[in-house]
């Protein structure tokens, strides 16, 4: 339980005490106190004075006064500031706090209402492979559901693979016209490599005969759509789909490559599934769901035989779900998918880690779904955020400017280790620690660049600012967490309880901090946004920093203010290696 937690009850009970009336737990509102005031907590007055007919600053000063007088052994003196009652905190509390915690290192939750809940992450196209911009995806995903793990619900990863349509046949025509059977293993590539090389391929090709074309004489509109390679690509998508066999085979042969060149990425990242999705399984899902549309007046049909839904009373447009020739279109197929996951794991809600380029699209599912009356309509949640841009510009993959997710960590490995190199911090490392510890520092630099920025927000990836170990970065609070281990080490704590004089500034400060990571963590959960974690475990580090700069822990002044030096060290290492394991970050023993 949180201090929050248990000043709740305290004050409505103080505010009953007082006028006689009953005030609802969401009526209170307390927050951190503002640095600039004196005080821990503060207490919002604003919401009481239309019930208690009293001047905010009247009310403060009663309650203020009220709270010290009956309840010492945890409010002990008060201020009011206009609408704002800022309360200071027994110091017993902060040391009581330290001493049932310290030691713990295992922050899971009982959740009294769990929830089950679907998690879609990564998705990505079979034709290319992993990039940046899957990166942010999946490390958001992924910690999103750790986090809500933590606090007690059941959650189901799965991952929908678009492994079908006219950008799978790009990089298999160019293939199949290139690559004379080339294979990866003949190309010392992975699998996923070698395919989305051939997919660049294609677009450079495509581009080169549009060019013959235009020269030619053809608008540019109509030679986009009449290259040989393009006219190839239409072909095989038809060929797939009234299923060729050499067709298939091929488009078997090529994603079996790209799955083991996927997994070999996701197993070094730490990325997990409950369940793939393949859209080559799914696509014709949605096709009972216009019949179904129809039916019940909420789908329309033209002349021309194509199935559409009419939204514009609810601001947004008309939109069309099914070709006229039957085929089905993006949403029909998330209209299947939808109910096939809700069938697979009947989930109280389902969240879609997608880039807000679908925003548009998500509002029109869960839309459709609503007015068809499925029951799981409602439990959608969008989990939206914004593109991952490079200081040079957006990424695009046609042209082959896209930056390759193993490349990337390959890259940062390399600056991992020249940075640790530079800063004469490898001595007594072993060659198998130092390759261990060098990927440990350039996935938490990866994972926590991508993490600390709010999800909503669009971002800038910046490599060499992202393993600086002395900015806003992964590995200063990994570094952080390996000297507090290096002080740990070479003491002894013992159990005698620190009941006697007062805590300094500093000292508090931290405990202080400490004592608020299950709020950052609730905030998180409610959130989807593990970007308060990463903020919270870098502000953690930061202050540590400073408390160890200012106070001796191996000299403290006594014995007593060693062992409360080592306590306080304890917990904060265990919460900062409990803060960035739900980011999927690994904080080593020793940097």
């Amino acid at each position: 339980m949180s201090i929050v937690a248990e000043l709740k009850p305290v004050v409505l009970g103080t505010l009953n005490q007082l006028y006689g009336q009953d005030f609802g737990q969401d009526v209170v509102s307390i927050n951190i106190t503002k640095p600039e005031f004196e005080g821990d907590y503060t207490l919002v007055l604003f919401s009481f004075i239309k019930q208690l007919k009293k001047k905010p600053e009247e009310i403060g000063a009663e309650i203020g006064q009220h709270l010290v007088a009956n309840h010492p052994q945890l409010i002990t003196a008060f201020n009011v500031i206009k609408g704002f009652l800022n309360l200071s905190i027994n110091q017993d509390y902060w040391k009581q706090y330290l001493e049932q915690k310290y030691a713990v290192n295992d922050f899971r939750q009982s959740a009294a209402s769990p929830q089950k809940i679907m998690l879609e992450y990564a998705s990505p196209n079979t034709n290319k492979p992993l990039h940046l911009g899957h990166l942010r995806n999946i490390f958001l995903g992924w910690s999103v559901s750790e986090i809500l793990k933590q606090l007690g619900d059941e959650v189901f990863k799965s991952s929908i693979s678009n492994d079908r349509g006219i950008h799978i046949c790009k990089s298999m025509v160019a293939w199949e016209q290139f690559a004379n059977g080339q294979t990866p293993e003949q190309a010392g590539l992975k699998g996923d490599h070698l395919v989305g090389d051939y997919y660049v391929l294609f677009g450079a090709k495509h581009k080169e005969q549009m060019a013959e074309l235009i020269e030619a004489g053809m608008s540019k509109e109509d030679a986009d759509k009449n290259t040989p390679i393009m006219k190839a690509a239409q072909q095989m998508l038809v060929d797939w789909e009234r299923g060729d066999t050499a067709v298939v085979g091929l488009w078997e042969k090529m994603n079996s490559w790209v799955y083991e060149g996927f997994s070999k990425t996701y197993n070094r990242i730490g990325a997990d599934f409950d369940k793939n999705y393949y859209e080559s399984q799914t696509y014709l899902l949605g096709k009972e769901f216009v019949q179904e549309g129809l039916s019940k007046g909420v789908f329309y049909q033209k002349e021309d035989g194509s199935v559409w839904i009419d939204l514009t009373s609810d601001g947004l447009d008309e939109k069309i779900v099914q070709r006229k020739d039957g085929t089905s279109v993006y949403i029909t197929q998330d209209l299947g998918l939808a109910d096939e996951k809700y069938k697979d794991f009947p989930y109280d809600e389902s969240i879609y880690v997608i880039a807000d380029e679908q925003n548009y699209h998500m509002k029109v599912l869960k839309l459709i779904l609503q007015k068809l009356g499925k029951p799981y309509a409602d439990r959608i949640h969008h989990l939206s955020y914004g593109m991952v841009e490079l200081p040079t510009g957006r990424m695009k993959t046609r042209e082959g400017t896209v930056v390759d997710a193993d490349d990337l960590m390959d890259e940062l490995v390399k600056v991992a280790a020249a940075k640790t190199e530079e800063l004469g911090k490898v001595s007594g490392f072993s060659e198998a620690e130092l390759t261990e510890l060098y990927e440990t520092i350039a996935l938490g630099a990866l994972k926590f660049f991508l993490l600390r920025v709010d999800p909503k927000k669009r971002m800038v990836f910046n490599p060499e600012e992202s393993i600086d170990f002395h900015g806003f970065t992964g590995p200063f609070i990994q570094y952080t967490h390996a000297r507090i281990k290096s002080v740990l080490r070479s003491e002894t704590i013992n159990q005698q309880s620190v009941t006697t004089g007062d805590l300094l500034p500093l000292e508090k400060d931290l405990v202080f901090l400490l004592e608020q990571f299950n709020v950052v963590l609730q905030q998180a959960a409610s959130e989807f946004n593990p970007s308060l974690l990463a903020i919270y475990a870098f502000n953690l580090a930061k202050l540590f920093n400073s408390f160890y700069a200012a106070h001796s822990i191996r000299n403290a002044e006594s014995e007593e203010k060693k062992q409360l030096r080592l306590k306080i060290s304890t917990l904060t290492a265990n919460t900062i290696a409990a803060s960035m394991k739900l980011l999927g970050i690994k904080v080593p023993e020793r940097m």
